[in-house]
This record gives C-alpha cells, structure tokens and sequence, in this order.
C-alpha cells in the first residue's frame, strides 16, 4: 500500500475530501509536532524579494510556503539567543571564555557531538562536529583511499552533487590517476532518473577487484532518491571495497543507521535539515571497527589527546575515535547555532517520529501533485518511501509550453520559496519539523496559479 493510498484512506475514515482544505488543517490539528513549527522563523511572505503584492489575495503578513529546507534549514528561534550569550561572553571574558561560563570554548564540540550521533545512527565516539561537507569528505578519502596500480577505482553514482565530484577526481589526480579511467559512474537506465540498486551490485560484482571506494550521496540531491545503503554496502565490503557516504541531504531527513550498515566513514552538510545557517558547521563519522586502527590521516592539534595538547609537542597523539581527526578548534558561533536545532530534534523526539511524520506529509504533497497536474508534470522521486525522503523533485516535461523555471519564479511572487534545479526540476520538501499540512497543500493551489501564468508569459493557453 502506498503512503498516498493511506493518505486517501484516512480521509475516508474522517468522512473528508483528501483535497479540500479542511483536511489539512484537519491534518495539522492532530499532528503530535504542529508545536514544533513555533521554534523556527518562518519567513512572511512580504519578505519576499520576489513577492508580488499587487496579485488577487496575496498577504504580505502570511507566512511564507517554505518547501526548501533540502536546501537550507529554517533559522531555529534559539539560534540567535545561544550566539548572543557567546558574544556576550566573548566581550565579558576574553580568551578566559575558553575555559569559562557554561560553554567553555575549549570543549564547545562536546554540546553537539552526542546529538549529533543521535540524528544519523552512530556512537559518540564515532561522530565529530567540524570543519565543512568537501574537508570532511577529504579527510575521510585521505585515510581510506590507498590506490594501487590493480585497485584504483572509485565507484559513485551518476549526477551526484558537484563538488562531490571535484573531491573525488581530485583525489584521483592527487594519486596520480586518471579520474577518466578511475571513477566508475553507477547511471540510471535511459529515459530514466533513479538508479537500481541492481546497477551498484552489478558494478561491483563486475569491476570489484579493481574498486578501492566507493562514495555515495545516500540520498541524491536532484532526485531525492534513497539508495539501499545497507546492501549496497554490504556488496562493497565483500568485494573489499571501502565505503563513504555523503549525508549532506540524509543527515536530518531519513532515520539514517550510520553505525549499523557498517558504513567505513561519512560526513555531512548542517545548513539543510540540520538548521544550523548558512555555511554551517559540518558532521565526520569514522565507524568504531576502525579505531584502533592505524589509518593514514592529515592531522592537526585538535586531534591530539586533549591531556597533552597545549604542551605543543611534535609527536602526533591521536584521540581515539572520530576526534582524533579533528583539526582545529571549532568555530563557537557556528556550533552553537547547530546546538539551537539539535535541541529541537531532541525535543521532537528524533529521527523515528520525525521519519513518521515524514512519510505521511510527503504522501499527502505526492497525492496532490499526481492528482491535480497528472496531465503536466512527473515527480522523477521514487514513489516508495522507503526509497526516498522528504523531497519531491518535478519536472514540466509533460508540457512543452512550460518552463520550469518561470513556474518556480511564479510560485515566489506568490510567497512560496522551492528551488530550481538543471536542467529542469523543482524541488520542493515539506520537512517534518517545522512544515505543516496546510503548507503542503498552500502549495498545490498556489502552484495552480504559477503553471497558468508561466503559460501566460509564454503566450500559451491550455
């Protein structure tokens, strides 16, 4: 039974139409998280640079649709109070605010750490808050990519997300290897948009004995698909093969199992549905079977055992776990600020519930997509929701008069805030924490609207 055919039931059960409004809000009324939404800023639609006042019923005062926490996170309302108290401290204290106050600097890592590990499945000791997505994923090829002349290759999927891309055949380069002949692309099936799990397993029972990693987006960021991490894993760790994730659009989206699927190593992005601003501070996950372990590694002083480190010495004395690859003290103001949101995943009652709701507000958005503009547009993420997150990822190719990317123009002078994606998608993704029923289906109207006057602006009529 698919999540939409739930949707439906459940409307029938109430007795209520699955597209009216009521329903929504209907929705919203007994959904356990509604008071979630009032720990994050929701923009107004009048601050919208794009909003367009002038149009029939627009509200500058109404809450903005915000669909685009795949892209960046809603600011939580802690945020700006827990960085004001480091401010605070900082002009009150000076350097002594290393070791002072409720937050000592020196170990300002540890108050985000433990939450940390709690959002993505893992230990602790496995999980370190530092630096940023395309450093920790470097750090992490530097102490698991070991090339030889037989077992260079690096296996990742078609479309995964730039810069993905730019750290893997850097690296490559790096080893003095021809990115041409080392990376491996897993490829969707022509005309289509997702990749089998069949087409990793096929790779790696093929080309195996010459792969040394493979590194996956666990969730892509275009289509919003969610690979089968655990079987692709499993495969690749059979063939000898070492495995990184990218969890930059997972990491507060899916229940990920870091520490269960046996994943050699991952990292993340914070600014998505992590909320911790733009630029934030990112997540490093090495898996505990390799601590004791002698990996290579580009250290610095942070990842000296902490008893010694201010003595300066030149002997490099790891931590133990994923710290012992940390580099330099964390930037306070940004550690904090993913403090203000991990509190709120807390206070939600983590990635279980949120998931839970996730696959009913998703449902809800696909059931009145695929009903409502059947005739126009393809939602290219998979319908399972165990293979996908909350994003939807469309695209107007059934119509050859509309252009994307004026329909999302169209939906921003309305007051709703998606993205646009080349070649040709809208990514919109109701995210369970701060996201509501009602904007799924605010959305759905007002995208009505937005296909009508893109056709209009075309000079087509329908």
């Amino acid at each position: 039974v698919s999540t939409m055919q739930k949707v439906k039931a459940l409307a029938e059960s109430k007795n209520m139409d699955p597209f009216s409004l009521a329903f929504a809000e209907e929705m919203d009324n007994g959904d356990m998280l509604k008071h979630m939404r009032g720990d994050f800023c929701v923009p107004k639609k009048g601050d919208i640079s794009l909003f367009d006042a002038s149009l029939p019923g627009a509200k500058a005062d109404d809450s903005c649709v915000y669909l685009t926490g795949n892209s960046l996170g809603l600011q939580p309302v802690r945020c700006k109070e827990l960085i004001n108290e480091e401010l605070d401290k900082w002009a009150k204290a000076g350097v002594n605010g290393h070791f002072e106050g409720a937050r000592p600097w020196v170990s300002i890592d540890e108050t985000v750490n433990g939450l940390a590990a709690e959002v993505v499945g893992a230990k602790e000791s496995e999980v370190v808050i530092m630096n940023s997505l395309t450093v920790n994923l470097h750090l992490l090829m530097s102490a698991f990519y070991n090339p030889t002349e037989n077992r260079h290759k690096i296996l990742i999927e078609d479309k995964c997300f730039g810069s993905d891309w730019h750290a893997v055949s850097s690296q490559a380069n790096l080893h003095h290897f021809s990115p041409e002949k080392s990376i491996l692309r897993a490829e969707p099936n022509p005309g289509e948009w997702v990749i089998s799990t069949e087409k990793f397993i096929e790779i790696l029972d093929r080309e195996g004995e010459s792969i040394s990693m493979l590194v996956l987006g666990t969730v892509n960021y275009l289509t919003g698909q969610l690979f089968d991490i655990k079987r692709i894993t499993d495969k690749a760790h059979e063939k000898g093969v070492k495995v990184i994730l990218d969890c930059a659009h997972a990491a507060g989206n899916i229940d990920l199992k870091l520490h269960e699927w046996g994943v050699d190593g991952a990292c993340w992005c914070a600014y998505k549905y992590l909320n911790a601003g733009p630029g934030g501070i990112a997540g490093f996950f090495i898996h505990e079977k390799h601590h004791k372990a002698n990996l290579p590694r580009l250290a610095g002083w942070w990842g000296h055992q902490k008893d010694t480190r201010f003595r300066m010495e030149h002997e490099f004395k790891g931590i133990e776990g994923a710290k012992g690859f940390a580099l330099s003290n964390p930037p306070v103001f940004q550690t904090v600020a993913l403090l203000a949101s991990l509190e709120t995943f807390k206070k939600a009652g983590g990635m279980t519930v949120l998931r839970n709701k996730s696959e009913t507000l998703t449902g809800y958005l696909e059931l009145l997509l695929r009903t409502k503009f059947d005739d126009v547009c393809e939602i290219v993420t998979p319908t399972d929701f165990a293979h996908r997150g909350c994003q939807l990822s469309i695209t107007f190719s059934k119509d050859n008069t509309l252009d994307t990317r004026k329909v999302a123009h169209e939906l921003e002078r309305r007051g709703v805030i998606v993205d646009f994606r080349e070649p040709c998608l809208i990514r919109a993704a109701p995210t369970p924490l701060y996201n509501s029923y009602a904007d799924c289906w605010n959305f759905a109207d007002i995208l009505g609207q937005a296909v009508a006057a893109a056709r209009q602006t075309n000079g087509a009529t329908h």
